[in-house]
């Protein structure tokens, strides 16, 4: 039966039924700011893609999405990294392989020296807040990772996808937690604001204990967003299957705080590719 249904699709071109047009947002890609991108993003980034050009010829509106991480406490520990060693000037050129290499010199510190975790958590403080030295650092370190992707997008042949990391979210935050409230799902648990869902034992923790935000906000503000300001019918998300549960997680309040309505959300989950050790890759830990 496939043989020659695609022998009929070769002799007589495509063929499909039109569906009823939907607003499709796909979130795909997604690799960190600061690192080299590696093969589950790769695997993210085709999968997304097939599926945006499937549904675009189908003929819904498709908006591709690119959630890359670009904010949170690795750029805390990065800026302080690269101020003690007098690289903060800008004239010094950044490449993503010196990045990546002083992230995982930046970890150890942050792991081994309380005065370097002290300033990395307070640059954190100082980028959220809009100071102006840490915000030209990170743009500087954004930069040199976009250079790099997008020499790996061009070689993929991918188009239209739209960058709107983590921190495109970071002043909607507030608003959300309150509107989460508003809609009872908030509880304070030793110090932190969570939200518990249907999924998980575990709650998605929406504000950290000091304050701070996390990627559980920014995941259910991007939620939000999608479906409000995007006017999404449908949100996919392709993201390894590690990440289901959180997603699940996210999906759950959405709906729970009635920003769903008839619309889907779906996580399109892919394998992890392991080392030989049989466990995922990390990069923070370097050697990969």
């Amino acid at each position: 039966w496939l043989e020659a249904e695609l022998a009929r699709q070769f002799r007589d071109g495509l063929t499909f039924r039109a569906a009823s047009r939907q607003r499709v947002v796909i979130d795909y890609s997604s690799p960190n700011i600061a690192k080299e991108m590696h093969v589950g993003h790769l695997r993210s980034t085709i999968i997304g893609d097939v599926a945006g050009n499937l549904l675009s010829v189908l003929g819904h509106d498709v908006v591709r999405l690119n959630h890359v991480g670009d904010w949170g406490t690795q750029f805390g520990m990065l800026l302080e990294y690269i101020r003690r060693r007098d690289q903060l000037d800008g004239e010094t050129p950044l490449d993503v392989g010196d990045l990546q290499a002083f992230y995982r010199s930046a970890k150890a510190a942050f792991d081994e020296d309380p005065d370097f975790k002290r300033a990395a958590q307070g640059n954190v403080v100082a980028l959220q807040g809009g100071e102006a030295w840490a915000r030209e650092a990170w743009q500087r370190i954004c930069a040199a990772s976009r250079k790099e992707f997008q020499v790996v997008y061009d070689r993929l042949g991918i188009e239209g996808l739209e960058e709107r990391g983590e921190s495109f979210y970071n002043d909607l935050l507030p608003g959300v937690i309150e509107r989460l409230a508003d809609a009872g799902l908030v509880r304070e648990d030793g110090g932190a604001t969570c939200v518990f869902t249907n999924v998980s034992e575990a709650p998605l923790i929406v504000r950290k204990a000091d304050g701070g935000f996390g990627y559980d906000a920014t995941d259910v503000a991007a939620v939000l967003h999608r479906v409000t300001d995007e006017r999404a019918d449908r949100v996919i998300y392709v993201i390894d299957n590690g990440q289901e549960t959180h997603m699940r997680m996210v999906f759950d309040a959405a709906a729970r705080a009635g920003w769903v309505g008839g619309r889907r959300l779906d996580f399109v989950g892919f394998g992890l590719v392991q080392g030989e050790d049989g466990k995922k890759f990390k990069t923070r830990s370097g050697g990969v």
